[in-house]
């Protein structure tokens, strides 16, 4: 096994981790749904829908999408996503519909299963394995810089365009460079093992439980994250009598403290124990929802939303490499398998919004620290099975 960088240049490093930028397209999402709920009068239930509609299909296309990059490689799987996610973005731009907005976030949504599936171990195999926590942090970072924008561009084109679905054609733009970028690069795929994988293989990996506790933890936590996203702008319409166009504050504010996260991650996690940074990181970011949940100020708020950012920005990493490591052999298996718990967004989002309908914002929070409580519980099995 080559455990070493590939020596192609700077050239491949780059258009590898371009992709993590594409993958936060995804998180545009969040932001995007409360335009989409005014814009057709869509009840709470309802709008939580389009996020849903993203995240099914890390459920549906992991296994798929691990298949497949048995059989063509990870960077034809890779470059097949990217072109799926340009053309995901150019629908919404030029035809506006309810029916087309669930079409383009459905084609957005396979997209991004296919290309976190086969970036995150195409990434793994260009560096040595006791980097994999550190260089998937790093990707992180990058997708969390593009998350950051995410908000901002649209906000920017819904104040100076009169239009915030112009934000969509510009991640068009950005989604082809990609693909060309990629194309032209020459990478050596030989770090971790390319091996066939099926269906039944890749759910045998549950009968492992540091494997099961690791995918159970990224369910929770891509749950978590795509739920702050979705609730922050709600609770500062709601309680800091923001407009929509600026309540994409919270958003940008989380964003931005997930991205100094995945920066500080990248570093700390060559020095630190994954697993124990893992535990202290989920700690702090449970401690945080009491001021967000009980807070009235705007900055208590702003802060707590930080703050969870902050320290829930290296968990999926850390979940991802743990589980990459602990069998090499079966990368593409295990990858496949902890993006198919990326779709906890689809799972914890509209239990959220059922109970957001039923019982308030407040109520719906709970269900987020819930996740939390869970993760931490999940930790300690980790430890129990490492």
């Amino acid at each position: 096994m080559n455990q070493n960088r590939t020596k192609k240049g700077w050239t491949p490093v780059i258009a590898v981790f371009f992709g993590f930028f594409i993958m936060g397209f995804v998180d545009v999402v969040g932001i995007a749904t409360n335009y989409v709920k005014i814009d057709f009068n869509l009840s709470n239930s309802l709008a939580n829908t389009l996020p849903m509609i993203v995240f099914l299909w890390f459920a549906l296309f992991s296994i798929p999408a691990g298949i497949l990059m048995g059989k063509v490689g990870r960077k034809k799987t890779v470059l097949i996503s990217l072109s799926i996610t340009t053309f995901a973005m150019v629908i919404p731009f030029i035809i506006y519909s309810f029916a087309w907005v669930l079409v383009a976030f459905a084609l957005l949504g396979i997209s991004n299963t296919i290309l976190q599936v086969s970036l995150n171990p195409l990434v793994a195999s260009m560096f040595n394995n006791d980097k994999t926590a550190s260089v998937l942090t790093t990707g992180q970072f990058i997708k969390s810089v593009s998350s950051l924008l995410g908000p901002i561009i649209v906000g920017f084109t819904a104040l100076y365009f009169a239009n915030w679905r112009f934000t969509f054609l510009i991640f068009a733009v950005i989604s082809l460079l990609s693909v060309l970028l990629l194309s032209f690069s020459k990478i050596d795929e030989t770090g971790y093992t390319n091996r066939q994988s099926s269906f039944r293989s890749v759910i045998s990996l549950l009968k492992n439980r540091y494997i099961l506790y690791s995918f159970l933890g990224i369910v929770l936590i891509v749950g978590l994250d795509v739920g702050i996203n979705t609730s922050a702008p709600q609770l500062l319409m709601s309680r800091a009598d923001l407009e929509i166009s600026r309540a994409g504050l919270g958003s940008s504010v989380y964003f931005i403290a997930k991205t100094i996260g995945t920066f500080l991650g990248a570093f700390l996690l060559l020095k630190t124990r994954p697993l124990r940074f893992l535990r202290v990181s989920l700690l702090i970011a449970t401690l945080s929802f009491i001021p967000l949940i009980f807070g009235s100020n705007l900055w208590a708020i702003l802060i707590a939303i930080f703050v969870i950012g902050l320290s829930c920005a290296n968990v999926f990493s850390i979940l991802f490499s743990l589980a990459l490591n602990k069998l090499t052999d079966r990368s593409n298996e295990i990858s496949a398998l902890m993006i198919m718990g990326v779709s906890g967004g689809a799972v914890i989002l509209p239990l959220q919004g059922v109970v957001n309908d039923a019982f308030g914002l407040i109520a719906s929070l709970l269900v987020l620290l819930s996740c939390l409580i869970l993760n931490l519980l999940f930790t300690q099995k980790l430890k129990e099975n490492a």
